[in-house]
């Protein structure tokens, strides 16, 4: 028989494990985009009837028995909305007897009359899957099926009695270990977001004969239906098992359909836009008489084909050429006279008369040949910085004023005063000092 039931085990398991793994690859999506956001965590706590028999049919070695209460704990990790792991534990006392017949009537001839056994502990690792969601199109549902299977260990102490005696240990009281092998189906009820009411009802086939201490060479059995309440773990607002993922894909095709929509009508928006853009460009660009200056900035809109135009679309200006100036050594003299002779009073900047005739020779070259003229105003370096300047630009510009009275035009005469810096001969002696008092012509 343990060999029959280590051949089960792992297909009962398989079978869970396989639907669970189809079902995580649907909802992939969900639980990686939203893993920090749903608690995936549980602990659940239970209580109820333990029974040694099998509504599923089987053989019962006694034909009496009895539910006694039983209580659990089971932590579960969720790992998709459809697929978790849950490690269980249950205690309780499992009891029959022989002290009525069968429901066939038949009378049970057992040598034991009675047994009870104390289940220490039941602990076992389960992979559960929720079956489905009752409403595809809810987001969270309330209510959900699943089953479970998986396997663990139970050990538990047993008591018997023969005839009328009392209980006496089996086997010397000693607490016996055996593989247990779980499968069960229940109901599960969303009462809040992180509480949920737990249904449920579990079939645990034992690879021994020796729960009820009565060896006939079959495996005993025991079923505990419960309920109780499991309670979410974590920060998150929700649980994982809640959500539906297809409810979820439902709601983003829809919400891909509506931006879908919303895209075509400003794609439709954009061309229309595009189209007059396109319009007052055209309008902005057009040229009627090909000069290449649109119309709407074209001030001769009317040019003849092949005509070179400005900015403006007119026929473009050229320019007369500009007459080289041709300074002649006769004029080199004329100026170079009027500057020998070119006199002011002491620390003043007033011409004297002496200077007159050169300097109207000056003015008349200039009017005659349009020249124009530099003046360069230097003094040597008696006195401060300050004043030299003052004097020697006061002098230059007494010069242009005197040229400007004789019918030289202003815009043509530049009036400059440099003071003591650029000195031509030494401000030790007096003929360097007097070298040094000047002011300079510089036609061009």
């Amino acid at each position: 028989m343990k060999l029959r039931l280590f051949k089960c085990l792992p297909v009962a398991v398989a079978a869970l494990l396989v639907g669970g793994v189809a079902q995580a690859q649907d909802s992939t999506r969900v639980t990686t985009s939203d893993a920090n956001k749903l608690n995936t965590w549980s602990i659940g706590i239970n209580g109820g009837a333990l029974a040694p028999i099998s509504p599923l049919g089987g053989k019962n070695d006694f034909s009496n028995w009895k539910s006694n209460f039983g209580y659990g704990l089971y932590i579960k990790k969720q790992f998709t909305p459809y697929f978790s792991l849950r490690l269980d534990g249950v205690r309780g006392k499992l009891t029959g007897d022989n002290s009525e017949p069968y429901k066939s009537g038949a009378v049970n001839d057992s040598p034991i009359s009675a047994f009870e056994t104390t289940l220490d502990y039941s602990a076992s690792l389960n992979a559960v899957v929720n079956l489905f969601n009752i409403d595809m199109f809810n987001k969270n549902n309330a209510l959900q099926l699943y089953a479970s299977a998986g396997a663990g260990v139970a050990g538990y102490k047993v008591k018997t009695s023969t005839g009328s005696a009392g209980l006496t240990d089996y086997k010397n009281g000693e607490t016996l270990n055996e593989l247990v092998i779980p499968v069960g189906v229940g109901a599960k009820f969303k009462l809040s977001d992180r509480i949920n009411l737990d249904l449920g009802w579990t079939m645990n086939y034992l690879d021994n004969d020796d729960l009820d201490g009565y060896f006939r060479g079959s495996n005993d059995k025991y079923s505990y239906a419960y309920g109780g309440l499991e309670f979410a773990l974590g920060s998150g607002q929700k649980q994982l098992a809640w959500h539906n993922p297809v409810a979820l894909t439902y709601d983003e095709a829809l919400q891909a359909k509506q931006t879908a929509n919303a895209l075509k009508g400003d794609l439709e928006a954009q061309k229309a836009e595009n189209q007059k853009l396109r319009g007052e460009m055209n309008d902005l660009l057009k040229d009627t008489d090909g000069d290449g200056v649109a119309d709407k900035l074209d001030k001769c809109p009317d040019t003849p084909t092949g005509t070179v135009v400005d900015g403006s679309g007119c026929p473009l200006k050229v320019p007369a050429p500009v007459e080289k100036v041709v300074i002649t050594e006769a004029d080199r003299k004329v100026v170079a006279d009027a500057i020998k002779n070119l006199e002011f009073d002491l620390n003043k900047a007033t011409i004297r008369s002496k200077s007159y005739a050169t300097l109207n020779r000056v003015a008349a070259l200039l009017v005659e040949k349009n020249f124009s003229l530099k003046l360069a105003g230097h003094t040597d370096n008696t006195g401060s910085d300050a004043l030299n300047m003052r004097l020697s630009k006061a002098r230059a510009e007494s010069v242009k004023a005197y040229l400007v009275s004789q019918g030289a035009n202003a815009s043509r005469v530049e009036a400059t005063g440099y003071g003591e810096s650029q000195p031509i001969a030494s401000n030790k002696t007096a003929a360097g000092r007097q070298k040094n008092r000047r002011v300079e012509f510089t036609l061009y």
